[in-house]
Formats: structure tokens, C-alpha cells, sequence
């Protein structure tokens, strides 16, 4: 028997293949790597996304090489199709970017060429 590692967060839901959580009802659908640092990797990245994520790895065996079932998360998902925070930002306008004077520090300011 083989050992696969998942991420459950704090609210039981897993990590899933599709790059969004699932609540453990089709075990196909959950993210199961085989190597405990994979698992830990995909934590990190998921963290560095969202500061409050609390997630753990757990280490569970495999039966024939799959998930045997796991406990179902009671909280509901987070509705994907929700946008994300970032889609909701206004795009800054487009005016036209105005030609910024030569100064002294670019080295081009025609003044410090002069000889004093």
C-alpha cells in the first residue's frame, strides 16, 4: 500500500485537481501526490496567495493506487464563479504619458554641458 499526501484547509475542504478546493465527495477530483513535499509546495504557494489559509498535509494510504473516502467538509465551497479580488480592479486609465523633461540626472540636461 502506497501513501498519498492531501491538503485539507481549515475548513475541511481539499485541494483538488482543478486548482480549487473540493469538499471530498469525489475522490478522483482531490489532489494526491505521492511525495509529502509536493504537497508541502503546493501549501506554500496556496499561503503566499492567501495570508489567512490555514491547510495541513495529511498522509493517507491508498487502496489499488486511490483515495479511499474521505470525511466531507459540512461548510459550503466557495462559489468559483466568483472573481477574484483582482478582476475587480479598475484599469487605470490609458491618457497619453506626457515626455518627461531631460534632468540632471540622466545626464542629458543640455544646462551641465555648458562649461561655467
Amino acid at each position: 500500500m502506497d501513501t498519498l499526501y492531501i491538503i485539507r484547509n481549515q475548513l475541511g475542504h481539499y485541494w483538488g485537481r482543478g486548482k480549487r478546493w473540493t469538499d471530498g465527495r469525489d475522490t478522483g477530483k482531490v489532489f494526491a501526490p505521492g511525495h509529502r513535499d509536493e504537497a508541502v509546495n503546493t501549501v506554500f504557494e496556496l499561503s503566499a496567495k492567501d495570508v489567512l489559509l490555514r491547510c495541513e498535509v495529511l498522509g493517507v494510504t491508498a487502496v489499488d493506487g486511490k483515495l479511499a473516502k474521505l470525511e466531507i467538509s459540512d461548510h459550503p465551497l466557495p462559489d468559483a464563479e466568483e472573481p477574484e479580488a483582482e478582476d475587480n480592479l479598475e484599469a487605470p486609465p490609458t491618457e497619453a504619458l506626457e515626455k518627461a523633461e531631460t534632468g540632471p540626472i540622466s545626464g542629458n540636461d543640455p544646462e551641465s554641458t555648458k562649461e561655467s
